[in-house]
């Protein structure tokens, strides 16, 4: 009894923490363009040090990485174009998930591809707010 109680209790924990992951569905498209479904600009807004699950579907645009990297997707803060550390993330064809955690520094951020994916390559960047 005391057993099946403490494994219940640990069920609702795992519900509420998985509840609180926000699901970002992400294309990084073969015209070397990330698309969100029902935004014509994509843009990511997230809360500080929220967890964030990014699911990524990449499509083969002209060229690629050695490594077979299609996209990539390097958040970098507006002010000066630094990284962010555990923002720089490598896409292979398909759909893929990152488990990540949003910047804790609210602001404005710009994520761009880092693999010269054609010669459209330059155009493949959107913005990033993060909310207090």
């Amino acid at each position: 009894m005391v057993w099946s109680v403490a494994v219940a209790a640990l069920l609702v924990v795992l519900a509420r923490a998985d509840a609180q992951v926000h699901v970002i569905d992400l294309t990084a498209d073969s015209d070397s363009r990330y698309k969100i479904a029902g935004q014509r600009v994509p843009e990511i807004t997230v809360k500080a040090g929220e967890r964030v699950l990014l699911r990524v579907t990449a499509h083969r645009g002209k060229s690629w990485n050695r490594d077979g990297s299609i996209h990539g997707f390097t958040l970098l803060r507006a002010k000066d174009r630094s990284k962010v550390e555990g923002w720089d993330l490598l896409f292979k064809a398909g759909t893929q998930e990152f488990t990540l955690t949003a910047p804790t520094e609210p602001g404005e951020y710009e994520v761009v591809c880092t693999v010269i994916c054609s010669e459209e390559h330059e155009g493949m960047h959107m913005k990033f707010t993060v909310l207090p």
